[in-house]
């Protein structure tokens, strides 16, 4: 994440949240780096690392990374190749190992979302292509940016960004938003 932009001098400093875990703020952090490169993206992939371990064991990536000594404990996200073009994520989810140093994950992608109750109309027998032009162009239809974040030991989080909202202190969070994504992700450590 070298080419973003110092979040450290952004009015929306995530790193300096007390009542945020480790595990918040790189969410937050991840989301409001992706906020920087604007919308209609394809899917990101994060490796989260212990930042004290990372500066200990690779000085000079740490110090590419610009991880000073004195930052405050943590995580630090690494951004991964790019999920090839065309791949269900699924399926690729399903591919990845981490090595040991790597102690969470993190995925960004972009959804719609249809607020509760929608799926009353939702039509019957539909075909997945039909549902998701319903979806597409229902009108209380939402764009959202979902990253979701988790650990090894199986904490979670996700910050939800609306395309509506598009401001970092409007970012919604909470462990449980979308809980088939940090399942899918917490399954790449099994």
């Amino acid at each position: 994440m070298s080419d973003a932009p110092d979040p450290k001098n952004s009015p929306d400093d995530v790193s300096k949240l007390p009542a945020a875990t480790p595990l918040t703020r790189a969410a937050l952090e991840i989301d409001e780096y992706v906020a920087t490169l604007g919308w209609d993206l394809p899917a990101r992939l994060f490796a989260l690392v212990d930042t004290a371990a990372l500066r200990k064991a690779d000085p000079r990536v740490a110090k590419q990374l610009g991880l000073a000594e004195g930052d405050q404990p943590g995580l630090t996200p690494v951004e991964q190749d790019e999920i090839p073009a065309g791949t269900e994520l699924d399926k690729f989810l399903g591919t990845i190992a981490w090595p040991d140093a790597v102690v969470g994950c993190a995925l960004v992608v972009e959804r719609l979302m249809l607020p509760p109750g929608a799926e009353q109309s939702r039509p019957r027998g539909a075909s997945d292509a039909q549902l998701a032009d319903w979806v597409a162009n229902h009108p209380k239809r939402e764009e959202v940016r979902i990253t979701a974040a988790v650990l090894r030991d199986g904490k979670k989080e996700i910050a939800l960004r609306l395309r509506s909202k598009d401001v970092a202190r409007e970012v919604l969070t909470g462990p449980d938003l979308v809980p088939g994504l940090t399942d899918a992700l917490l399954a790449t450590f099994s």
